[in-house]
């Protein structure tokens, strides 16, 4: 069935830590903004691949400038997310579980949309290589394909938005926070890493 293979292939590349995971994780351990922050990755992910279904995966791919300039937005946008990190990290402004770390709903809102849309493999990923999966699919099928791959990422990013609380009594020592920050600062840089190297 197109919608089982849409969810199951949609899963596997949403799962793999990278800048959005990690974000979602973070947020979702401290119980901070999760339903915006999850909302706003699905819904995007839902826009993109819809994007992709419909087959815009081969216009970004014809226009190399489009390409260049999400690929320097993003390095800029991931060295500076991964400094603000080590900076956490070094601080220790990250290591209380709840309460009012000074960041609005719209600063949080805008640093989820950041870190989804200043990706670059957020397109590959969901615009060329999911939809260009949707039109290898017979028919109507494609719309079932995307619709599948739609549903993976509302299940994830709910899950893992939700789900990191389980994690939080790991959370509650000062050095785990640490290490969180520190894998995330690295995750984000070495993101960065491979944009600038192609």
């Amino acid at each position: 069935m197109p919608a089982i293979e849409g969810f199951a292939i949609g899963l596997s590349m949403i799962i793999p830590i990278g800048a959005q995971n990690a974000f979602v994780l973070s947020n979702g351990i401290r119980r901070r903004h999760r339903l915006p922050i999850a909302l706003s990755c699905a819904v995007s992910d839902m826009l993109l691949i819809g994007l992709g279904v419909a087959g815009a995966g081969a216009l970004i791919s014809s226009h190399p400038l489009l390409v260049d300039i999400a690929r320097w937005g993003g390095v800029a946008f991931l060295l500076w997310y991964g400094l603000a990190t080590l900076k956490r990290a070094w601080q220790g402004e990250s290591m209380r579980l709840e309460g009012d770390d000074g960041r609005t709903l719209g600063m949080v809102l805008l640093t989820t949309l950041a870190v989804t849309w200043l990706n670059p493999h957020v397109y590959l990923d969901t615009v060329v290589l999911l939809g260009g999966l949707a039109a290898q699919q017979p028919d109507h099928s494609r719309y079932l394909f995307g619709a599948g791959a739609i549903s993976a990422s509302f299940v994830w990013f709910f899950s893992l938005a939700y789900g990191a609380r389980l994690l939080a009594p790991l959370f509650t020592r000062p050095a785990a926070w640490r290490v969180l920050d520190l894998a995330v600062a690295t995750i984000m840089f070495a993101l960065a890493a491979r944009l600038v190297l192609g």
